[in-house]
């Protein structure tokens, strides 16, 4: 009788291999309360090394951390009508505290543009004080109604950013650098996800915005994720909570503003995006852990030589750790590194020992040789970013051999069975888009002829990309 898998087969049932592999991975739990997830921590090193990466890159572009209360009172979501209207359905509301009926109900933060500007107004009050520039990495509640862990759940952890500028201008330009410098860069270079930088339509803005940029990227079952988006909220939050700066002389302006955040979603995206049917498999220049050295026998000195190859590997700057638990049986242990997606084993038994070599098991392109031990610390960097470009290398030819364009709402919803369509707005426009959510295709973003993001919604030559989304 076969050995019946250890997950099952994308081609057979890719929810339940996403499921699979979370479970086998021991990425994430569901937890007591419907929709919530217990992060376990091999999963939360995926996000802790995300955390890092953006965090350098929202420095770099400015802006400082900060918290702000996830207690946030009811009447401020009420001050900007299309905000509270969008978050209504998803808001988890406290009603009492301390035994006792509160005078006033508090929301559990959902999202933080209304308390950012309680203070933001505060805070700002002469041209002088601007641009003002703040990030805070926090969990948020949205009551989700089908749960599914890392992709929508109740609770999750993410980063929100709140910007005021003096112009129009400085605040889009910001929320451009965001979208292309910060979200862009760390995705296409470090998650190695092809993403499309586009523009939402205007039925699919974040709600209080007037304009949000995203960035789409194409699963391994061909449905799209949305990544990340950055939003211009124009003048809509500064003039609901009085947020302005004074002029030269006496005169007092409205701010501009901006609004951007990613999550634990991006933790989903990766799974779906680079996952196969062995587990996962984790891009290099994220991992926590680049490779892992594993001893096959507990002899003393395989023992002795897999704890040098790992010091002399992390003195080359790789993050490695040694595998060292021979009353583990091996093929468990190397079965668990491949589930767990860590780029390089590297394998030393008592044969291994006499030759001078180890067995380098690469988990991205595929394979196994021997290599000499002696030069395991000058090669390994190097395969690992030939690894790094080929996940990317990879997810960009998906994207493209299953993106088609397309003419009509039909053939736009035929090509969103198995990947992407591609349509004009002109041809498709708010009516067309109206339609196809009847048949659950979306717009995923608009795009220019040349695959830039559009100035404009309603921009001659824009480009409507359509699928089925999670």
């Amino acid at each position: 009788m076969a050995k019946a898998p250890v997950l099952t087969p994308q081609a057979e049932d890719f929810p339940r291999w996403y499921q699979d592999l979370i479970n086998k991975a021991e990425l994430a739990d569901n937890g007591p309360v419907r929709g919530t997830m217990v992060i376990r921590p091999y999963g939360y090193g995926l996000w802790e090394r995300m955390q890092q990466e953006m965090d350098a890159r929202i420095k770099k572009a400015g802006a400082q951390n900060a918290y702000f209360p996830m207690f946030i009172p009811q009447s401020y979501l009420t001050k900007e009508a299309e905000h509270v209207e969008g978050f209504a359905p998803e808001l988890a509301v406290v009603t009492h505290g301390g035994g006792k009926e509160l005078e006033e109900p508090v929301v559990v933060r959902p999202t933080s543009e209304t308390i950012i500007n309680e203070y933001f107004s505060k805070w700002v009050q002469s041209h002088r004080d601007l641009p003002l520039l703040i990030n805070q990495w926090a969990n948020v509640v949205r009551w989700e109604l089908r749960p599914r862990v890392f992709l929508r759940t109740t609770e999750f952890l993410w980063q929100e950013g709140h910007t005021a500028h003096a112009t129009y201008e400085d605040a889009r330009a910001y929320a451009s650098r965001i979208h292309t410098d910060v979200y862009g860069d760390f995705m296409t270079n470090v998650l190695g996800i092809d993403v499309v930088l586009g523009r939402k339509t205007a039925k699919e803005r974040f709600a209080g915005a007037i304009n949000t940029l995203t960035l789409e990227g194409m699963m391994g079952d061909g449905k799209a994720l949305q990544m990340g988006t950055s939003h211009e909220l124009g003048q809509n939050f500064a003039k609901a909570f009085n947020t302005t700066y004074q002029l030269q002389g006496a005169e007092r302006e409205h701010v501009w503003q901006t609004s951007w955040g990613v999550s634990t979603r991006m933790v989903g995206g990766l799974i779906m995006s680079h996952g196969d049917d062995n587990g996962l498999r984790v891009p290099p220049r994220l991992a926590a852990v680049q490779a892992v050295v594993l001893a096959i026998k507990g002899e003393d000195a395989v023992l002795a030589k897999v704890r040098e190859i790992g010091a002399q590997l992390e003195a080359a700057g790789v993050r490695v750790v040694v595998d060292d638990r021979t009353d583990t049986p091996f093929g468990r242990r190397a079965v668990d590194w491949e589930l767990k997606g860590v780029p390089l084993r590297i394998e030393v038994g008592p044969r291994d020992l006499e030759a001078g070599t180890a067995m380098l098991v690469r988990r991205i392109a595929g394979g196994k040789e021997p290599v000499s031990v002696d030069s395991l610390a000058a090669i390994v960097p190097g395969i690992l970013e030939e690894d790094q470009a080929q996940l990317l290398r990879e997810s960009r030819e998906r994207r493209e051999a299953r993106t088609v364009d397309v003419k009509t709402l039909d053939e736009a919803a035929e090509a969103a069975t198995t990947g992407w369509g591609r349509i004009s707005w002109a041809d498709l426009g708010p009516e067309g888009e109206a339609k196809l959510a009847e048949q659950g295709v979306s717009v995923r973003c608009l795009i220019a002829e040349d695959g830039s993001v559009p100035a404009a919604d309603d921009q001659p030559g824009n480009l409507a990309l359509v699928a089925r989304a999670y």
